[in-house]
């Protein structure tokens, strides 16, 4: 058997971080992933799938994603159903998220970099623990010996591209 979810989009609110009982951290979100085709008016549609993270990376979610930013989870779908006020059995289908990736830059969903540069900020602990800090760190170092540096920044020469080239 097989259950296996990946998915790319964009927050459509904040995250929710709640604790359980036994202070277990629990997040849940929304992201908005957009279809890969367009309806009879041409317009694109997307598809609004809840998600929900657990322990650490709940934490992680809530702190350093917002509204608007892009994220990648990678999860499995769940469902679950209960009894509502007037004794309607409500079905709820979700991803329980094993990992998520925060895909850009801080604030750049926002159009306020305030000087963040091109740093990644990762999506949150590794297999030995909460890595994101040397993550960042790693990044920078990598940035001031030139690696992010624009190899086509003193040209001056146009680009000549054809469509045929281009993947989308």
């Amino acid at each position: 058997m097989l259950n296996r979810v990946v998915l790319v989009g964009r927050l459509t609110r904040d995250p929710e971080l709640r604790y359980t009982p036994n202070g277990v951290a629990v997040a849940n979100f929304t992201l908005a992933v957009n279809r890969p085709f367009s309806n009879q008016q041409g317009e694109r549609e997307a598809d609004f799938i809840n998600c929900v993270i657990w322990r650490k990376q709940a934490e992680n979610v809530a702190n350093y994603l917002k509204k608007g930013s892009l994220a990648g989870v990678d999860g499995r779908i769940q469902t679950r159903s209960y009894d509502n006020n007037e004794g309607k059995r409500v079905f709820i289908t979700e991803v329980m998220a094993e990992s998520v990736q925060f895909l850009e830059p801080r604030g750049a969903s926002s159009n306020s970099n305030q000087g963040q540069g091109n740093d990644y900020y990762g999506g949150g602990p590794g297999p030995s623990g909460n890595d994101f800090g040397r993550q960042q760190n790693n990044n920078q170092n990598r940035s001031s010996g030139g690696f992010n540096e624009d190899p086509f920044a003193n040209d001056g020469k146009p680009i000549d591209i054809s469509d045929d080239d281009l993947p989308f």
